[in-house]
Order: structure tokens, then C-alpha cells, then sequence
């Protein structure tokens, strides 16, 4: 028997957003295009809310 909600229930796609920062394995940090902290630019904070990588915990700014 299948659940009366699954009838109706639509897959979400996924926003395509392109962050504007890498993970730096060395520095242990998400950084800018220009070597720049990116946790250190207002502007990216405001844009994304945070600036979490996934080598860490998603609860913290840039594990």
C-alpha cells in the first residue's frame, strides 16, 4: 500500500548557486578567488549566511 502523501508529493530541484569561495585544504578554511579569508567578508556572510565547508560541522562559521 502506498502512503496517500507519496500520490502527491513532488521532487524538489535544487537551486543552483555557485558559492564564491573554495575549501583550502592547507589553511583549513574556505577562501576567496584572491586568497582571501572568505568568513572575513561581510558581504559573502550576508549573501550565503555562512561560510561552512564540509570537512567540519555545519553549525560553525568555517570549521
Amino acid at each position: 500500500m502506498r502512503p496517500f502523501a507519496l500520490n502527491y508529493a513532488r521532487p524538489t530541484r535544487e537551486a543552483e548557486v555557485r558559492a564564491p569561495y573554495v575549501y583550502d585544504a592547507t589553511l583549513q578554511l574556505n577562501v576567496l578567488a584572491d586568497g582571501a579569508v572568505a568568513a572575513r567578508d561581510y558581504a559573502v556572510l550576508r549573501e550565503f549566511a555562512a561560510t561552512t565547508s564540509t570537512a567540519g560541522s555545519k553549525t560553525h562559521f568555517d570549521d
